[in-house]
């Protein structure tokens, strides 16, 4: 028994360490997280299982307690209580596909997987060892999906030494040759250190600033200028007519982070903005759980959600996949959209309230990883 403790408390503590470098916000280093199956299949027993998938989920998501605090300009307390009650799907999904009979386990494992991917589970499915697919077989597309999935498959059966070697050979020819996600000539993303008051401050004043801003951005061939999420506040009539006429004469298309507000909630929304008029892009699937997206008040208060709609959107001949923050988290937003086989990747955010955490470095991570594996040009625009 007391081995079987020592055994538990070396798995955490590898379980820690797997995480804490796996989601660092390194791109290279996301091939750690793979080391989670191997301690979840050697877990000793149930509890076991449970006590490890929660280490590494709850280091996995460290940043988010700080996070929320700043959000709220609160203590530590509201984050907490989120960072746990996020980390129940996780601990509870693994904790009751485990088994002890070790050759029912990699058929568990590819179920936990499964539903971590996929809502409801999948909306607080973060650190999804999938997301390493990118990096140990960049331009494979679902193929190198296919096969980072039956490398997890093998890390929870008798050859996993053998399949980790091979993983590891991938991750270091990878790491020797890598290159970032090419970016369109014709776009460019703009990040912006505005801090809380992106999206906030509404006067006409700011709304000018912001327009000067995308005037210096352009330049030769630039054609589409991508700010972050939020940049241009609420979007209303008064807005539109005023991008639009500051853009006359401008072959620039401003796709924009902002908020439609109506009488049952708000949508956190990409806008379109041109000399010719501007429209709403793209609705965000998921919006942040708690913070933003409230189901428990019904439609009457929060953000918007709708899982499965718009992956793909359409701007001028392009196909754009839209990922919007904490869509850059999950893994199925980005997978859906990869789906429909885009043009182009636009990822924006706002994480002013990430400061002193890694999120915005996962998030950026995230995005190149999923790029790099669809071999799709990626625009990334955050304000921090």
């Amino acid at each position: 028994m007391r081995r079987d403790h020592v055994g538990t408390a070396a798995l955490i503590g590898v379980a820690l360490a797997a995480a804490l470098i796996g989601w660092s916000g390194q791109v290279l280093l996301l091939p750690a997280a793979l080391a989670f199956p191997v301690l979840w299949t050697h877990a000793p027993n149930r509890m076991a299982a449970g006590l490890v998938s929660a280490a590494y989920f709850l280091a996995a998501s460290h940043g988010l307690p700080q996070g929320v605090a700043t959000f709220y300009s609160s203590d530590l307390l509201p984050g907490l209580l989120l960072w746990l009650a996020a980390s129940v799907s996780f601990f509870g999904v693994h904790t009751l596909l485990w088994t002890s009979v070790r050759t029912k386990r990699p058929h568990r494992y590819v179920a936990a997987g499964i539903l971590m991917a996929l809502p409801p589970f999948g909306i607080t499915g973060w650190a999804h060892p999938i997301t390493a697919a990118g990096v140990l077989f960049p331009g494979w597309g679902w193929w190198g999906l296919a096969a980072t999935t039956a490398g997890l498959i093998g890390l929870v059966t008798r050859i996993w030494p053998a399949v980790a070697v091979a993983l590891a050979g991938a991750w270091a020819c990878s790491a020797a040759t890598w290159t970032d996600p090419d970016v369109p000539q014709s776009w460019r993303g703009v990040d912006w250190q505005m801090g809380a008051s992106l999206g906030r401050e509404a006067g006409l004043q700011r709304q000018r600033d912001l327009i000067a801003t995308v005037q210096k951005a352009a330049g030769d061939g630039v054609a589409y200028i991508v700010l972050p999420e939020s940049a241009l506040g609420f979007w209303t009539p008064t807005v539109e007519r005023l991008w639009t006429r500051a853009l006359a004469g401008s072959p620039v298309t401003v796709v924009a982070g902002a908020s439609v507000v109506g009488a049952d909630g708000y949508d956190n929304v990409l806008v379109a903005v041109s000399a010719g008029g501007g429209r709403v892009l793209y609705r965000e699937r998921m919006p942040v759980p708690g913070s933003m997206w409230q189901p428990w008040w019904g439609d009457s208060k929060g953000a918007r959600a709708d899982f499965f709609a718009n992956p793909v959107v359409v701007l001028n001949g392009y196909k754009v996949a839209p990922l919007i923050c904490y869509e850059l988290l999950v893994a199925w937003p980005l997978l859906q959209s990869m789906s429909h086989d885009p043009d182009v990747v636009v990822a924006v955010g706002n994480g002013w309230w990430t400061a002193n955490t890694s999120i915005v470095a996962i998030q950026r991570a995230s995005a190149r990883a999923f790029a790099r594996l669809f071999a799709k040009p990626l625009v990334i625009s955050f304000n921090t």
